[in-house]
């Protein structure tokens, strides 16, 4: 019984020994990760997707300068404020501010006609010494246009020619007794001319009024909004404007005050 026991100890030592690896063996190599074929994608330079994230929709990614609101090149950046002092005290002062100048396809689709979408709100202020007298008088808002080459104003494009008809006899030939009279043949020409004359004048600047506004107060204002201004006969390039001119009015004087805005060219 005894040497059963210690032959049992002695087969469990060998195990043991056996089942511990040597200090100086080298670790077995991990195993290779399996890839599945079948997931693998057609194109060989495409990424292999995750199955985890979430699809990317091309319209939601977001692009430069996201949130910020889009830029309208028709808006421009008003003049500053025109301001001057009347002879009486009194101070006027003018200027406008949220300025469109946009060109629009004109409705002739002519290559002489210019149209334009303007829109902005025009101040006006007065004040002056306390007598009393409630300012009033007229605020006016329109628009300037410069036209490089006028031709609204000349004799356009005109066309002139002539057409005429000139008889004559001729000879076909001579014998040697002298003129036969079956030799001698009518004639007749019909001699045509013809040119075109384009009529050009140096620029021309449009006032295109808008409004006259009577007013009774120290602020009177004028907003203008989706409005559409026109000119034809204008080649070459145009320039526009806009324009407010603020004038106070008493019983016995005028004091009158202008504003010319942002010029832009079109």
């Amino acid at each position: 019984m005894i040497h059963g026991r210690r032959l049992v100890a002695v087969l469990a030592g060998l195990l043991l020994v056996l089942s511990v690896p040597p200090a100086n063996a080298e670790p077995e190599p991990a195993p290779e990760p399996v890839v599945d074929v079948a997931a693998l994608p057609a194109d060989p330079g495409e990424a292999l997707a995750d199955p985890a994230a979430a699809p990317v929709d091309p319209a939601a990614a977001p692009g430069p300068g996201e949130g910020a609101p889009p830029v309208d090149d028709a808006v421009i950046v008003s003049a500053p404020p025109a301001t001057s002092e009347a002879p009486d005290g009194w101070t006027l002062t003018v200027g406008a501010t949220d300025e469109i100048l946009r060109p629009i396809p004109p409705l002739t689709t002519a290559l002489s006609s210019r149209s334009y979408e303007v829109a902005g709100v025009f101040n006006g202020s007065v004040s002056g010494p306390d007598d009393g007298e409630e300012p009033r008088g007229v605020l006016e808002v329109g628009y300037h246009i410069g036209c490089g080459i006028d031709m609204s104003t000349s004799n356009g494009v005109t066309l002139t020619g002539s057409v005429g008809m000139t008889p004559s006899i001729g000879l076909l030939g001579i014998d040697s007794a002298g003129i036969l009279a079956d030799g001698i043949a009518p004639v007749l020409s019909t001699p045509i001319s013809g040119g075109i004359a384009v009529g050009l004048k140096p620029g021309i600047i449009h006032i295109v009024p808008v409004t006259k506004k009577e007013y009774k107060g120290a602020e009177p204002w004028v907003s203008v909004n989706g409005f559409q201004i026109k000119i034809d006969g204008c080649m070459g390039e145009s320039f526009i404007r806009s324009y407010a001119v603020l004038t106070r009015s008493t019983d016995m004087s005028d004091a009158i005050q202008a504003y010319y805005g942002t010029t832009k060219k079109v």
